[in-house]
């Protein structure tokens, strides 16, 4: 990863890296050289600092993204030590588990409170071996001397750079071999596991990433990425390496994602990753401004329409369409964006197709995990169908494996995906067990998910087997399957399925979407503000049958359709500790918040 960066440094002719703005201002530029010197200064610093220039020297960077967390990131890289990311989401237990785990001894942090939050750790005695926080942002000097009570040294990230400037130690760059990051993923249960990633893996998947790519998109150094998803996973960390590969430049949101439309009409970003959770708020906001018969009749012809230039494989934003309908849009992501890149979740495929003629430009899906470093599976250039995660990237192969506990066999096309290739790690940073189930004997990732492979060669997501449990009658039930069928519901945001081996059938946490709900109601006669909506008994029937509808629609068993629903008004989120940070939901999490709901839930509708 070293390399990669030397090769964009090289490329570019020392042009603009790395982009960052404060408020109602324009971007401001460091150049390739400034990042590249200031890791050295920083690295430099952090061997005069008691680190050593090892594979077994762990870093930790504990902040939102931003130009310091790419030039701690590349300041490890160039004196081969290893980055392990935190973030507060995973909750406070797990910073004290991943530094302990990790033997971190010195964490870079962004913010003061930050600080404090280590330092408390430290004074309960919960991290020993923490002896210093580096900090981008200043800091008081109070802090400083409560440091100093519990033995941490706490320093501003510039006097560390200048001590390195002023003691320069020559760069030491790793291996392929060696690891390069340590990515401690939150799981749905029990403590984290850190996935070790080797600079191999990631130069690997992304380089696999290059290679389907290559024709029709190639990147370039006049690209930019407007970077906002969390640095601490792969899936953001892979395509900003494929854009400091080429040159190209990476633009920073100011930190608040409310503000992020407005960055990206200051950045006017080319490469746009979002994850699907954003592009569904940005499909039900262009229908919510189509507020009359007539207008939203339009819109859908106006889509369809592009859809099917979309379908002859004709991508562009130049149309009468776009003139009348979709220059908006397009204007308010910067108006330059020409490639969106989409995963972490699984995509609607009405909200793809969509999109994919809206914005004019190409939408990529892909599939993976940590444990592949990111991706496995791509969007083929030219196939804009939707409702797969693509074909197998170049480098990893996969197969699937027979699950017989859901009856899903690989005769039939259908079972556990497993891949193996040099994007998948190495295992878990000191968990034998875990690692075991993971990676076979002959280096086979089992994912956990259930796939199916379409006529085409594409692969389609199609269960999980982790989270199963049996009903009172002894039937497996998979809760994620039946959730992503009922998110498509017009006025559902969120949804969470439980079920319970002492009862006979399933019930639902519906959280209603605040934008849509009001006019699908009134649709049904039904008036009121939304926390009136939310507790209004009509309403709830009318959703429940919704999903239901669905639910037969797509082939559900009669014990797979949920029986009873509750209506939520508040969003799960990472804040409020329900979703994980990839937005995943924290199903024992959201089983004891809405405990009280499920047993009225069951006791109601016996």
């Amino acid at each position: 990863m070293y390399q990669v960066f030397r090769r964009g440094l090289s490329i570019s002719g020392n042009g603009p890296c790395l982009g960052f703005r404060k408020p109602k201002q324009p971007y401001q530029w460091l150049s390739y050289q400034e990042v590249a010197n200031r890791a050295e200064f920083l690295g430099s610093g952090l061997l005069q600092h008691n680190c050593k220039a090892s594979t077994d020297q762990f870093i930790g960077v504990f902040a939102q993204n931003r130009p310091e967390w790419i030039i701690a990131e590349l300041a490890c890289y160039t004196y081969s030590m290893v980055v392990v990311p935190l973030y507060d989401t995973l909750g406070p237990g797990a910073i004290r588990y991943i530094i302990n785990t990790a033997d971190i001894s010195t964490v870079i942090v962004d913010k003061p409170q930050k600080a404090v939050l280590l330092l408390e750790h430290v004074e309960r005695k919960d991290t020993p071996g923490l002896k210093l926080i580096i900090l981008m942002e200043p800091f008081e000097e109070a802090l400083k001397e409560r440091g100093q009570k519990c033995g941490v040294v706490i320093k501003p990230m510039q006097a560390v750079e200048d001590c390195g400037q002023a003691n320069h130690h020559a760069p030491m760059p790793p291996q392929p071999d060696d690891l390069s990051i340590v990515c401690f993923t939150s799981g749905t249960t029990g403590n984290p596991k850190g996935a070790m990633l080797t600079h191999g893996n990631v130069v690997a998947d992304f380089s696999g990433f290059l290679k389907v790519t290559e024709k029709v998109i190639f990147p370039r150094q006049d690209d930019v990425l407007i970077s906002f998803l969390p640095l601490a996973h792969m899936f953001e960390r892979v395509i900003q390496s494929v854009v400091y590969c080429h040159g190209g430049r990476v633009g920073f949101f100011q930190g608040d994602i409310r503000l992020l439309s407005d960055d990206m009409k200051a950045l006017r970003p080319t490469i746009f990753p979002v994850v699907p959770r954003l592009l569904n708020r940005m499909y039900d906001k262009i229908f919510s401004q189509a507020d009359t018969p007539l207008k939203r009749w339009l819109l859908e012809f106006a889509a369809r329409r592009k859809q099917a230039e979309v379908r002859s494989g004709i991508i562009r934003n130049n149309s009468i369409w776009d003139e009348l309908f979709f220059n908006k849009i397009q204007a308010s992501l910067g108006g330059h964006v020409r490639m969106i890149v989409t995963g972490a979740a699984p995509a609607s495929p009405t909200v793809l197709g969509f999109l994919r003629a809206a914005l004019g430009c190409q939408v990529y899906e892909g599939y993976g995990q940590t444990e592949c470093t990111a991706g496995c599976t791509f969007t083929t250039p030219g196939d804009w169908t939707s409702g797969h995660v693509g074909a197998p990237l170049p480098c990893n192969h996969i197969k699937l494996v027979d699950v017989e506990e859901l009856n899903y066999w690989t005769c039939k096309g259908e079972g556990e995906i497993c891949v193996r290739g040099p994007n998948v790690f190495k295992g878990y940073l000191k968990d034998q067990d875990r690692t075991k189930e993971a990676l076979d004997s002959d280096g086979w990732l089992h994912t956990g998910d259930i796939g199916k492979w379409l006529p085409e060669g594409t692969l389609k997501i199609i269960d999980r087997k982790k989270h199963i449990f049996k009903l009172a009658q002894g039937e497996y039930v998979a809760p994620e399957k039946i959730e992503n069928i009922y998110i498509r519901s017009e006025p559902v945001a969120q949804i969470y399925v439980h079920g319970d081996s002492l009862k006979a059938f399933l019930v639902g946490i519906v959280v209603p979407d605040p934008e849509v709900m009001p006019c699908w109601a009134l649709k049904r006669g039904i008036e009121g503000l939304y926390t009136d909506l939310c507790i209004n008994k009509e309403l709830k029937k009318a959703i429940l049958e919704d999903m239901v509808r669905l639910g037969k629609e797509s082939g559900l068993h009669s014990f797979e359709q949920v029986k009873a629903i509750y209506i939520h008004s508040d969003m799960f989120s990472v804040q409020n500790g329900l979703l994980t940070p990839t937005l995943k939901a924290k199903r024992p999490e959201l089983r004891e918040y809405f405990k009280k709901q499920i047993e009225e839930l069951y006791s109601t509708s016996m």
